[in-house]
């Protein structure tokens, strides 16, 4: 399984940027997907995660309103849609799965990484004037 995450740079605050998730060897509709953040000097945190059947989504109370997790299980690839991009944003982010074959009702969402277990590089978005 192979997660690669792309579309990270470097933005002003207020602008948008869309980072994406490719996945190769695993059906991310068949999953729960996560995507997480760690900023400089801080442990990785949860932004969002869309569940399993693409219904249910959660999302950080820091991101909620401006981060929008979405997926297009026919290119399998999962998207991070961010608008109105502010500093404390700046940090590599993260995409994550569950693996297909631990117990996940359709309903779910997780928040921690022990809940994941495939990971991406990693693509890294600076936010700065």
């Amino acid at each position: 399984v192979q997660l690669q995450a792309s579309g990270g740079g470097l933005v002003q605050p207020g602008d948008s940027l869309t980072l994406s998730c490719a996945a190769s060897a695993l059906p991310i509709g068949s999953t729960v997907m996560g995507w997480f953040r760690r900023a400089p000097g801080q442990e990785r945190e949860i932004v969002a995660s869309i569940s399993r059947g693409g219904i249910y989504r959660y999302y950080a109370d820091s991101v909620k309103g401006r981060l929008t997790s979405s997926r297009d299980n026919a290119a399998n690839t999962l998207y991070l849609q961010m608008n109105n991009l502010q500093p404390e944003d700046t940090a590599v982010y993260y995409c994550a799965a569950r693996r297909p074959s631990r117990s996940t009702p359709s309903t779910r969402t997780y928040a921690s990484t022990r809940d994941y277990d495939y990971w991406g590089q990693g693509t890294l978005v600076t936010v700065s004037s």
